[in-house]
């Protein structure tokens, strides 16, 4: 069994986040389609910019319009922002090391080892 919960894309029926915790090969089926929404909550966010440019080129687009853009890409924002908060969560705790002081290396950077 995981020791991090995975923060799922989806809220439950009162709005609240929902987690799922599985084995540690991350493989079962609410895992994958949790990741399947994840992948259409994405693509649905960068066909919605690239509509919202459309829109905000065209001079023709009324206040109404442009309230309903925003709600939208609002709601966009909020599941892109919650598919990084989980795809974050389950990154590997990274630890801190002396710097690389290697000549293409910057001797002020700090350089992480993951687990």
């Amino acid at each position: 069994m995981s020791t991090r919960p995975r923060l799922l894309p989806w809220p439950s029926a009162a709005g609240k986040c929902c987690y799922l915790v599985t084995d540690d090969d991350g493989n079962s089926r609410l895992a994958r389609l949790a990741d399947e929404m994840e992948a259409v909550q994405l693509k649905a966010g960068a066909e919605l910019l690239g509509h919202a440019s459309e829109m905000l080129g065209d001079h023709k687009v009324g206040a109404g319009e442009l309230r309903f853009l925003v709600k939208c890409l609002s709601e966009a924002l909020r599941d892109a922002l919650r598919v990084a908060e989980s795809r974050g969560g389950r990154l590997p705790a990274c630890a801190y090391s002396e710097p690389d002081d290697g000549p293409d290396d910057d001797p002020n950077l700090e350089k992480g080892a993951c687990e």
